[in-house]
């Protein structure tokens, strides 16, 4: 389990706690992204091993990737903010294990949604970048959702590049291109419970990542 975060330090002890009371992940990392309050002190008092990346969540997700011990087989994603359902988990990997997909990717869109939870604009880009995608890959992706497991050795192979907002949809793009066996399935999703989104809560923030989404579709879809 890899959960990149960034100043969630309200919120961070509880996913933690959430994903090890699950007793799927053999082991939780937390890749604190630059914080610069007690994000890493409290996910570590929590249970998780606590490693470091600069900021871009792209570079948070592959630090955390670097940090696996050798045995891993199935990686998991889950972001820190209290918005993902770890106790879904099992949605997840459950095809992974018993060898019927490879990636297998949460839809925020098709789940049940909290009231507040997403906003218009992710609602919207998450069914276009699926609209984009599927003439390229015939993949049906109806969301970027950050909540998603995919096998270890199908990962390394996939040659991530994106270091910021874009790492989902890249590795969503690159899991089509390779033809890995790709299962979208339905989960909820709550409020953040603390801290403020980078990406939705703020105008800059918004547009930051809306501009780095677009160029990672652009370039994969190059051949990139």
């Amino acid at each position: 389990m890899i959960i990149p975060a960034l100043n969630e330090e309200e919120p961070i002890a509880d996913v933690v706690r959430g994903c090890l009371a699950t007793r799927l992940p053999s082991e939780v990392i937390v890749v604190d992204n630059g914080s610069s309050d007690r994000t890493a002190e409290r996910a570590q008092d929590a249970g998780a091993r606590v490693v470091d990346a600069p900021r871009g969540y792209g570079r948070a997700c592959a630090a955390g990737v670097r940090a696996l011990s050798a045995d891993c087989e199935i990686v998991v994603f889950l972001d820190g903010d209290g918005s993902d359902c770890p106790e879904l988990m099992e949605r997840l990997v459950e095809p992974i294990i018993a060898g019927t997909h490879d990636f297998v990717i949460g839809s925020r869109t098709r789940g049940e949604r909290e009231r507040g939870s997403m906003n218009a604009q992710q609602v919207f880009a998450g069914y276009l970048a699926g609209w984009l995608i599927r003439p390229l890959y015939g993949v049906k992706y109806t969301d970027m959702c950050p909540f998603r497991a995919i096998r270890r050795d199908a990962l390394e192979k996939l040659g991530m590049k994106e270091q910021t907002y874009g790492w989902n949809l890249e590795m969503q793009m690159r899991a089509g291109r390779a033809g890995l066996r790709i299962l979208e399935v339905p989960v909820n999703h709550r409020c953040r419970t603390g801290g403020e989104s980078k990406v939705s809560g703020t105008l800059r923030g918004t547009f930051v990542a809306g501009t780095r989404i677009l160029a990672t579709l652009f370039r994969v879809a190059a051949g990139r």
